[in-house]
């Protein structure tokens, strides 16, 4: 039988992960290892400097006081006692698009799962609460058949954005964007009038590149981007080794 892990980064009692495990349950059998508590924007962040507590809810249902990557870590070599054939990190309240791939804790959580050579993708919807993952569902269970069935290329996820609702347009393969933020550092002031500053909202500048997830996305598509561990960029070595010679640089003088 399928065996198929899901983890999130809103926390154990998210709607979303809720509506994922019901979907996921005609594909498979599912284990979940969810946070406790809603961990969004922790990135690929590991708990190191205090032990982790693991409670069963349910069958196949716990959760950890971590970060997403936590509970795949511990999932993997502490709970499930075997290899899964696929790994689902969402539904996430709220699209992962472009540059905030770099913060999604969602996203995250699929890379931890790609690293250990499971087959992994993220899943978020976009838009305005409340959030109706109908549509994300769907897709959901579209996506993992093909996963199980076509698998993915070596060291590579898909990060799976849903346009929020029952319906979209289409279905498009697309690259990771630029998602930059306007107006998204708040400055204001205590009782005391002390000056802080709230990180979050402001206005999302769309990538004018029709190719990408977020303008994809904005047109009303599902968008499926691959993500690859790699993060080097390949044409750069061919530019620093011509246009910066460090590697004569970088030669240790010879003394006579």
């Amino acid at each position: 039988m399928t065996t198929i892990f899901i983890t999130n980064d809103d926390g154990i009692n998210s709607p979303g992960l809720q509506a994922l495990q019901q979907a996921l349950a005609e594909v498979g059998d599912t284990v979940t290892v969810a946070p406790v508590r809603d961990n969004s924007a922790v990135s690929h962040s590991l708990t190191m400097n205090r032990p982790l507590r693991v409670q069963q809810l349910a069958p196949n249902v716990y959760t950890v006081d971590g970060t997403p990557t936590d509970c795949v870590a511990v999932g993997l070599k502490k709970i499930l006692g075997c290899q899964p054939d696929l790994l689902v990190s969402g539904i996430n309240g709220g699209a992962n698009l472009g540059d905030d791939i770099s913060y999604s804790g969602t996203v995250s959580a699929a890379i931890e799962g790609t690293m250990y050579g499971i087959p992994s993708m993220a899943l978020s919807v976009g838009g305005q609460p409340p959030y109706d993952f109908r549509a994300a569902m769907r897709v959901a269970v579209c996506m993992a058949k093909k996963i199980l069935h076509y698998s993915l290329p070596a060291n590579t996820l898909l990060n799976i954005n849903v346009p929020n609702g029952t319906t979209y347009k289409n279905i498009r393969v697309t690259r990771q964007g630029r998602r930059l933020w306007e107006n998204s550092i708040h400055e204001i002031l205590d009782p005391l009038g002390s000056k802080h500053y709230w990180i979050g909202g402001g206005t999302a500048v769309v990538d004018p590149n029709e190719d990408t997830d977020v303008h994809s996305f904005a047109a009303g598509n599902v968008s499926i981007t691959p993500i690859q561990l790699d993060l080097t960029n390949h044409a750069g070595i061919a530019y620093l080794k011509e246009n910066w010679l460090l590697e004569e640089a970088e030669k240790p003088s010879v003394k006579n």
